[in-house]
């Protein structure tokens, strides 16, 4: 298996030019929405909203003009986080969701049967249908052109670094060399998804924040389906237990109330 490949984005340096979102588009024959007519979403430059099937890359802008950071703009490209512990691999039924060679995660669309499983497993809302396939689909880290050699799109497209392809060893090592700079620099900054000891062992996708993780629509601590298995198993345990009790009283009280009325009609 080849060195584990991924992004490190440096929110700090993002533009909010919306060139990788072009550059993903193109390079992947994503279908354009509504027919092409782009409607105004009305919060701020961002019309693309989310990612989803026909999205893969989605540039954030995040406008404080209150509180502390009044007339602060924070800009972010997101995309999928190719999770080291994904849990949209670990549920799909059909074994179209696969780890390359590259530990990326990626989604073969003539293998899903678009039962939707994995988007409800992603904890940070990656996945969605593909309307023109109707599959599931998402980033693929261009897997068709790591397998030959080439940098993935966005990031060949982004003109101020904020999007840097590379080794995860070699990402990390250079994410908390700039980390360390902002800081010193008085900068509120803060790497998250870059621990391989964190949540889901760590992102193949990781960011350079100055600000907390929900102010760029991010979970402080995302979870595989299986984390929550315990605790739901044992909230079913213990309703099927109380029910249970619940309807032996139900019968004994039932059957007392036979025997009285027996005895009352003798």
């Amino acid at each position: 298996m080849a060195e584990a490949m991924g992004f490190f984005t440096d929110t700090t340096v993002c533009i909010g030019c919306k060139a990788c979102e072009v550059a993903c588009k193109e390079w992947n024959q994503l279908p354009a929405e509504n027919g092409g007519i782009r409607e105004l979403s009305g919060d701020s430059y961002d019309n693309t909203r989310r990612l989803d099937g026909i999205h893969w890359r989605h540039v954030r802008f995040i406008e404080q003009f209150k509180g502390p950071y009044d007339g602060r703009w924070l800009m972010m490209s997101d995309v999928c986080k190719h999770c080291v512990q994904a849990g949209c691999l670990e549920v799909c039924p059909t074994g179209a969701i696969i780890r390359t060679e590259f530990d990326t995660v990626v989604i073969q669309s003539d293998v899903c049967n678009g039962c939707r499983a994995c988007i409800a497993a992603c904890p940070f809302g990656v996945i969605d249908i593909n309307p023109v396939s109707g599959t599931a689909q998402k980033c693929t880290l261009c897997y068709d052109r790591l397998k030959v050699g080439l940098e993935p799109a966005c990031s060949k497209a982004c003109p101020t670094d904020s999007i840097q392809f590379g080794t995860i060893t070699e990402l990390r090592t250079r994410a908390e060399k700039r980390a360390d700079q902002l800081k010193a620099q008085g900068v509120k900054a803060a790497l998250y998804g870059a621990d391989s000891d964190g949540p889901l062992g760590g992102l193949n996708s990781f960011y350079l924040l100055v600000d907390e993780p929900e102010v760029y629509g991010l979970p402080r601590k995302p979870q595989l389906p299986t984390r929550n298995l315990a605790k739901s198993a044992g909230f079913s345990v213990l309703s099927a237990g109380v029910l249970g009790v619940l309807a032996l009283v139900g019968l004994r009280k039932r059957r007392m109330d036979q025997v009285g009325g027996s005895g009352g009609s003798n």
